[in-house]
């Protein structure tokens, strides 16, 4: 069963040992308590893509060129101008990004070398992540993910320590580009950080992050009940946006500091909230979801609950099989079980996109049918009637896995619901897990497999062509390929390698006309609808109760679950006195 988190959220003056702090200006500050999400298998911004609990930390602990706003608007964050030149003459197009002065953790400034590196790693060969798709107009981009050509030809450099040279294959739309930057996967990294041990994004003693907090102590394999021995603690970064000789404090980020432990069930946290001892809740336990209906604050997210099928596995080799599975499941069905949910009606989320004046989810129209009839005759001639799910440890996946597992066995399944966690073990002195989970995933190693699938930027070109071969990301065995002369594009994880879908999205790609463009998009769905290696079920709402003690302006953003507690406030909080 998940383990709850729950964050202790410390708003405190900064410590007399920070520099130019002086005594006058240490305290004790309110302890808000909130309790957040499950817990975090990573805190590495490109390979969180499927952890929903790791972005809402991930969005407090680093910051990238643009941010969405809880709205769903673009505007800047690190980014603080940018210049776009097209020579169409010597086929040069060029965007500059010059970015604003901010430090990381550990003093350090960041600077454009930062963002190359992390997009270069995104691109390397080996390296399996979805986000490739987001930096395919790059120039040589799709030669050097293939193998092709050498990571130095990407068209990414730094043409000072302050500007970000961004060179594409063809003219594009520079806004476009500049909004998919908002997405987690590209946020900066540091080399030397990244290289320290295979185990940088965990180790506190190795991790450096950008923005608001840094992470301060990270202890998964934690069973302490005492205050000062926390499993996470997240400690405002000192030096973001600080100019150290101006600046005595922080004036940028209110809270000090937030502490998390694992001790408490989801019970235990919603009866410490109705208690008043918890002050914000964003999980509530399936049983109680209706109850609190009217209470919580809900708001649309870009976030599906979407099964996976291994389509190099039977019977999910054959798509009418895998078509079948879904027409079997009653969506609405699903989304009343987690209560905060609405029924996936396509790949790309409502509100994610527009087609023409329209939504795209509207343009494209419902693609899932539910047709338990039709469902039998897809799936009667399956050349095997056995298959496992694998599941998260938690609730939610639970549930719904037992639901489907029900539908697909009227059908004659025999399906059987594994579940994975992390894997805790003890390495040189400091604790170091793996996510087996995710190990899985990207193995292959799954019949099916049920993935929090968050869409990578505010486009349907970025949730659709993951699943064409060229576009996919998927990691290249350059060892393999050396022996074999086969430096292609691999398949989508799924094993999905349809010439027709992989031909749709090349030519959305060439298309700069955006409607034209979103025409051939939704063509591109459509088909995905029919061949269906993946079944989204579900998109999730966001939802939180919190208290009227807590002044929230600005504390929330919840495009990609994120959760912003920089400007969070006790309203009435008075300083306990000294004696």
């Amino acid at each position: 069963m998940k383990k709850i988190i729950s964050l202790l959220l410390c708003i405190v003056m900064l410590s007399a040992a920070l520099a130019g702090c002086s005594s006058k200006e240490q305290g004790s500050g309110p302890v808000i308590p909130v309790y957040i999400s499950s817990p975090i298998a990573s805190f590495d911004p490109a390979m969180s893509l499927n952890d929903e609990a790791a972005f809402k930390v991930i969005g407090m602990i680093y910051e990238g060129l643009t941010r969405v706003n809880n709205k769903g608007k673009i505007e800047n964050a690190l980014m603080d101008d940018w210049k776009y030149t097209a020579d169409e003459d010597n086929e040069t197009y060029t965007l500059e990004i010059t970015l604003k002065a901010t430090q990381w953790s550990d003093a350090r400034d960041v600077t454009a070398d930062d963002f190359v590196f992390a997009w270069k790693r995104i691109m390397e060969p080996e390296f399996q992540c979805d986000a490739a798709a987001l930096l395919m107009d790059l120039k040589n981009a799709k030669e050097v993910k293939s193998g092709d050509a050498s990571i130095d030809d990407l068209g990414v450099c730094s043409a000072d320590t302050d500007i970000l040279q961004v060179n594409f294959s063809r003219n594009i739309d520079p806004e476009d580009f500049l909004a998919a930057c908002a997405s987690p996967a590209l946020y900066p990294l540091r080399e030397d950080i990244v290289g320290k041990a295979p185990d940088w994004s965990t180790n506190t003693t190795i991790l450096v992050t950008n923005g608001p907090f840094t992470v301060r102590t990270f202890r998964p394999e934690y069973n302490s009940m005492t205050d000062e021995d926390k499993a996470l603690i997240i400690e405002r970064n000192i030096y973001y946006y600080r100019d150290a000789e101006k600046d005595r404090v922080n004036k940028y980020v209110t809270p000090y500091r937030l502490t998390t432990d694992w001790t408490l069930s989801a019970e235990e946290q919603l009866q410490k909230y109705e208690n008043g001892d918890i002050l914000y809740i964003n999980e509530i336990p399936l049983d109680k979801r209706a109850e609190y209906a009217d209470d919580v604050k809900l708001q649309d997210t870009f976030n599906t609950h979407t099964y996976f099928f291994n389509t190099s596995k039977a019977p999910f080799d054959d798509p009418d099989v895998r078509l079948g599975l879904s027409m079997a499941i009653d969506r609405e069905a699903v989304a009343n079980i987690v209560t905060y949910a609405k029924a996936a009606e396509g790949f790309v989320p409502e509100g994610l996109a527009s087609c023409g004046k329209k939504d795209f989810r509207e343009a494209s129209g419902n693609q899932f049918t539910y047709d338990a009839e039709q469902a039998k005759s897809l799936t009667r001639k399956a050349s095997t009637k056995s298959f496992s799910i694998l599941i998260r440890d938690n609730e939610v996946d639970r549930a719904v896995a037992e639901y489907c597992a029900e539908q697909w066995e009227k059908l004659g399944f025999n399906v059987n619901i594994k579940t994975l966690g992390i894997r805790f073990y003890i390495e040189n002195d400091y604790a170091l897990y793996r996510d087996r989970f995710n190990e899985a995933y990207r193995s292959g190693d799954f019949d099916v497999i049920a993935l929090d699938w968050q869409s990578l930027s505010t486009d349907a070109w970025s949730t659709l062509a993951p699943f064409a071969k060229d576009y996919s990301g998927s990691a290249l065995d350059l060892a393999e390929a050396a022996k074999t002369g086969d430096f292609e594009s691999k398949p989508h994880i799924t094993g999905y390698n349809s010439s027709e879908y992989n031909e749709i999205i090349d030519r959305a790609f060439a298309e700069t006309d955006k409607e034209k463009r979103s025409e051939i998009l939704l063509e591109a769905e459509k088909l995905l609808a029919k061949d269906m290696p993946v079944m989204p079920l579900f998109v999730y709402q966001d939802y939180y109760l919190i208290s009227s003690e807590l002044s929230n302006k600005g504390s929330m953003t919840t495009f990609w679950s994120y959760r912003n507690f920089s400007k969070l406030n006790w309203k009435n909080y008075t300083e306990p006195s000294n004696d």
